[in-house]
């Protein structure tokens, strides 16, 4: 059964080709979301091996995915290029990986592999 991994990312291009990407690689996408409202949604339906979370979407930071991710103990990584999103995204993401943004593929699954191994 593939992995899956929930995408929050809200530049349709992007979140497009990290969907292909995924796919490409065997993994599952529940989304891209968009919007916080809309990964939150997700999440209540079904519950990710893994997330890649971008830090701000439509709707605004996306401090609030990481808090249910945590809650739900599902592992998530974040793809942004500020060496430290939690200053964006609050304290939910903290420590949270950073597999930056434009995204390197080899790095992006072999984070995306550690976390869902640990």
């Amino acid at each position: 059964m593939p992995k899956t991994v929930l995408v929050v990312e809200d530049e349709f291009l992007i979140a497009m080709d990290l969907k292909l990407l995924l796919e490409g690689r065997g993994r599952r996408v529940l989304g891209p979301a968009a919007t916080v409202k809309e990964a939150l949604r997700l999440l209540d339906g079904e519950l990710p091996a893994v997330a890649l979370l971008d830090v701000r979407v439509k709707d605004g930071a996306v401090t609030l995915v990481p808090e249910a991710l945590r809650a739900r103990n599902v592992p998530f990584v974040v793809a942004r290029a500020y060496s430290r999103p939690e200053l964006i995204g609050g304290d939910a993401l903290v420590g949270a990986p950073n597999v930056g943004k434009p995204t390197e593929e080899r790095r992006l699954f072999i984070v995306l592999d550690q976390c869902i191994s640990s």
